[in-house]
Formats: C-alpha cells, structure tokens, sequence
C-alpha cells in the first residue's frame, strides 16, 4: 500500500464522545479529521444520483411514494436544504466534484453536456479526488456513470480510478445499455462488455460485491448511478426497451408511475449497498454521501422552486444531499448551511486526511467544523453560469447566477432579477428595482468571477 506523510505544520490529539480526533495544519488552514478509536482511516462511499429532482425522495416531501432506504440514510447523518450542483447539467458538475474546482476553470466543464465530442474529456494530468486518495494508499473505483470524456484518450483509469464499471457517455437504455444511436456503452475498465440486467440493479451489484471484498487498505468507491436519467424506463419495461426506444432514439415517453418504479429500484439498490456495508463490518467506519449532479426532469417533483434541469432558477441547482458519518456527525441533523458539490469533495479529502494539490487549488470548502458543531452556519458566495452547447450548437442566451448569503442574482439573456431566497425561495418577486445596490454588487461579483475562468468557446 502506498503510504505517504502527510505535510501537517500541527497536529493535536483529542478524545472525545469516545471518538479519537486529529486536528490537522496544512498550508495555514486547519481543519477536522475525526476517525474510529483505533485509527482506521474511514472508507468513503458516493452516491451520486442523475437528474434528481429536489422533491423525488419522501424525506424530501414526495408525497406520491416513499424512498425508505435513502430516507433512513439522511435521518442517520446531516440533511442539507440549501445544497447545490455545481452545474445545472451533467458533466460540468461530474468534473466540479473530481477536481473539487469550478467546472468552468476546465474545457471539459464548458461542454454542457458533453456530446459527440471525442476530443474534449477530464485531462488525465489533472489531480481528481480519486488520484489524490489513491496516492495516499485507498482503494479507489468508480461504478456507473462517468460522462467526463472518451476513449482512448480519457477514462476513469486514467484519473486516478483503479477499476471501472458503468457507461462512458450521458445515457444509456437500462437494458439493451445502449446510448441514442445504438452504439453499446457498457464497460469494464476500458472493454466493452455484454450484460444482462436493468443497469440499476447491474450498478448495485457490483458496488455490493466491491464493499464485500476482503481488502487491508481503506476503499474510496463512487457510485454513480444513471438513475433516474432518460429514457424513463422501470425494471419491468425490458420489451418496451426492446420495442420502442431501440427504434425511436430515446424519444420522450415515460410516465409518472415509470418515474416512480426508477425511484424505488434507485432506493432499493441503496438499500442493498447499505447492507453490504452492515453485514461486512465496515458500516461504523464509512463515510456515506449522497447527491444528485442537477435538478430534475420531466417527472421530477421540484417541491416549491421553479426551473428544472438547464436552469439556473432554484429547480436546476438545487439538489437532495445528505452525509452519513456514525459516531462523528450526529443522526438527525437538519444543516441549512449552503453547500456545493465542490464542498463534498473538499470535505472527503479533509475526513481522510488527504492533501489536495497546490497547482491546482479546490474552490470546495471543508464544512466538517460546521458539520461537527465547531463552526456556526456562514453565508456562502457561489457562481454558476451557462450556455447550453449541445451537439455543437451553442446558444447565444448566457444564463449568470450568483448566491450570495440569502440574495440571488439571475441573468436570462439580457434579463436581469434579483431575490431574497430567505423569503421567496421560489424566486417569484423580483427586487432588482427596490435593492439596485444589491444588484449592482452582485453582477459586479459575477463579473470578477467570470474573468478567473475560462472563457466559452468560440
């Protein structure tokens, strides 16, 4: 196992609530490692879900069905409800959460989503969360979905994963694992495989056998479910598979009781991997998260926002989180601090102890010491913009937001709105005219920003 020390300018050892705790100085920044009495660095899983709307889990509001496994997940760690995706579709969030940084600080988080373009991917050079950890002796894989560029000159294996499991590109159909133009997108590392099986449960399967495997070093997995992604298909449509989609190119169909058997078979499958880490022994010492990359679709339940998926109204952003951590954060926590999915992957490599890289610095914060009760709830100042460029056709309407504390700019094209999310969290009021101070400082924030990144292409 490849072991290294990490650059700690302090270290401070204390016990408490039965918990061994190491407070660790790098770089000036202090922050919580807090791990099991006997020292064992914690295993980190991630769940990542696709296209979940804010309302589509029980604890969440959904009124329609219950998600009782991913509800009693979030009762036993920290619920967020101001949680955010780094990007309002797919892949720029993806490589928000591998890098920890903006996606727009990268050529690949500028494809929104990334189609048909062989040339641009996550460059393997790149420190990601998972070359970070596995240089500091974890076990690292990724199953399912990675949509961060293609072969031959991009894969998980060559970012830092060990091993592979899933589909490279945005969809595929759940049983023919197929993507629109037919073209098989199943993989075992960087080989095309035949499986048969709903990709659901194909996912928790492997992740199951993975957990269940015997090992001497710490595991990082990430879990990267398609679900519940178009096309809408349950785990009983296998011949409406076979007989529509295959020769339709993932037309629109689906319905909301579809919708709702890909919500359960998601739930019953994080059910089965939390299992696995029960009955394996390794469930006290694993850091559980669980996500979504944007807001919802068609059949998503968006609760009280307004916009979807390609927006930058709340419905596109805001996303369910949770962390589960036993004996280090406490079980049923509600947490309103605002977070993005940079912060998760800043908040993994601070639980594990794991340096990131000074070329290439994280935009996500440590929130452990707010999730600990070190730190009270602070306001956030974060920025997303997008343009939506797919298939190569680029759209000339920019879409700007910035949440800063309870205040959100937006900008549509040449529209402009401001809100107070503290009391419209469905953005229905515009201030713009009663506050334009707010509103002038808040488009000058984006501004600044949006010179730091990189620009769109041409």
């Amino acid at each position: 196992m490849n072991k290294r020390k990490l650059p700690a300018v302090g270290r401070r050892q204390f016990v408490e609530a039965g918990i061994a705790s190491t407070i660790l100085t790098i770089g000036g920044l202090s922050f919580f490692s807090t791990v099991a009495a006997r020292q064992k660095r914690p295993n980190v899983l991630f769940i990542l879900t696709d296209d979940l709307g804010w309302g589509d889990l029980s604890i969440y509001g959904k009124p329609n069905y219950q998600t009782p496994n991913l509800d009693q997940l979030a009762r036993e760690g920290t619920r967020f409800t101001n949680a955010y995706a780094a990007q309002t579709v797919c892949t720029p969030t993806r490589i928000g959460f591998f890098t920890g940084r903006y996606p727009a600080r990268l050529p690949v988080g500028l494809q929104e989503p990334l189609v048909g373009d062989e040339t641009v991917g996550l460059p393997p050079q790149h420190p990601t969360i998972a070359s970070l950890l596995k240089a500091n002796g974890y076990e690292t894989a990724l199953v399912g979905k990675w949509h961060c560029g293609s072969l031959p000159d991009y894969s998980p294996l060559k970012s830092g994963f060990d091993e592979f499991f899933g589909n490279y590109r945005g969809e595929i159909d759940y049983f023919t694992h197929k993507d629109a133009s037919g073209i098989l997108d199943f993989y075992e590392g960087e080989s095309l495989v035949e499986k048969s099986g709903y990709a659901t449960d194909l996912y928790t399967e492997r992740a199951v056998e993975f957990i269940k495997r015997p090992r001497n070093s710490s595991f990082y997995l990430s879990l990267h479910y398609n679900a519940p992604h178009s096309p809408w298909e349950g785990p009983e449509d296998e011949q409406l598979s076979r007989t529509f989609y295959n020769s339709n190119d993932f037309i629109d169909e689906g319905s909301p009781q579809t919708y709702a058997a890909m919500i359960k078979s998601l739930d019953d499958g994080v059910g089965r991997v939390l299992q696995a880490l029960s009955e394996s022994g390794q469930a006290d010492n694993t850091i559980v998260i669980f996500a979504s990359d944007n807001g919802g679709e068609k059949y998503s339940d968006i609760g009280s926002f307004q916009g979807k998926k390609g927006s930058l109204y709340e419905g596109g952003l805001r996303v369910p989180t949770f962390i589960r951590w036993p004996g280090v954060i406490q079980p049923d926590q509600v947490n309103s601090q605002v977070i993005i999915t940079m912060d998760l992957t800043a908040i993994i490599l601070a639980a594990t102890g794991t340096s990131s890289d000074p070329n290439y610095p994280l935009d996500g914060r440590n929130l452990l010491p707010v999730l600990l009760g070190k730190k009270p709830v602070y306001p956030r100042t974060l920025f997303w913009r997008y343009k939506s460029n797919v298939a190569g056709r680029s759209s000339k309407k920019l879409q700007a937001a910035v949440r800063n504390g309870d205040w959100k700019y937006l900008r549509q094209g040449e529209k402009e709105y401001l809100f107070n999310l503290a009391a419209d969290e469905g953005e229905q009021t515009d201030l713009k005219d009663n506050y334009p101070k707010v509103l002038q400082r808040l488009r000058d924030r984006f501004e600044e920003w949006n010179r730091q990144v990189l620009p769109y292409p041409a």
